[in-house]
């Protein structure tokens, strides 16, 4: 019989565990993103983010927080951030035309430029769309963070920032990475605009 409060139990554990762990082994590469990206914006250039299926939801949930704002408490100027993930039909066409594994390449050519910082978020860093698209940003002189987990994959060796939630559990890498996400977005806000 299927004990739902113990599920539950468990699962609420596990993701404090999980968050507890991150602090023991990722904080010097957050605080390093979160020092890449403050630059970023200092230097007027801007934050593109890519992933796919809940990655990619993240990636829009995150643009909007950098664009709009997460602290509530401060009124602030829009972060410029874009979700390379949201275009349905650039997405499709693009899918269609040159095959899905070019879809985030093109758009990073298209829309990055050097002195940007790209956010590749993948649970496994092994997607083939996400690396090809992670080495186009390394040529156009594009910094590159990755939120990644497991053993961080191929793009843990890519990126110049590898932030690799430690577990293998899917669920609990995506709780990670938009944890992680709010850090960045927040720690951002208060170091450009906060007193």
């Amino acid at each position: 019989m299927f004990d739902k409060n113990l599920f539950i139990e468990n699962s609420l554990k596990e993701s404090s565990e999980i968050k507890l762990k991150i602090l023991e082994t990722c904080v010097i590469q957050i605080t390093k993103s979160i020092d890449k990206l403050v630059n970023t914006i200092k230097t007027g250039n801007k934050i593109l983010l890519i992933g796919n299926g809940g990655s990619a939801a993240d990636c829009q949930h995150l643009a909007t927080e950098f664009m709009i704002r997460l602290s509530h408490d401060l009124n602030r100027p829009a972060i410029p951030a874009l979700a390379l993930t949201t275009d349905s039909s650039n997405l499709t066409a693009g899918g269609n035309d040159i095959g899905f594994e070019n879809v985030m390449v093109r758009n990073v050519e298209g829309l990055g430029n050097k002195g940007d910082i790209l956010i590749a978020i993948s649970t496994s860093g092994n997607s083939p769309n996400i690396l090809k698209a992670v080495e186009v940003a390394k040529l156009k002189q594009i910094s590159t963070i990755g939120l990644l987990g497991g053993t961080g994959g191929k793009l843990k060796d890519l990126v110049d920032i590898s932030i690799i939630v430690p577990t293998k559990n899917v669920q609990r890498i995506q709780e990670g990475h938009i944890t992680i996400g709010h850090i960045f977005c927040e720690s951002v806000e208060r170091e450009l605009y906060g007193n």
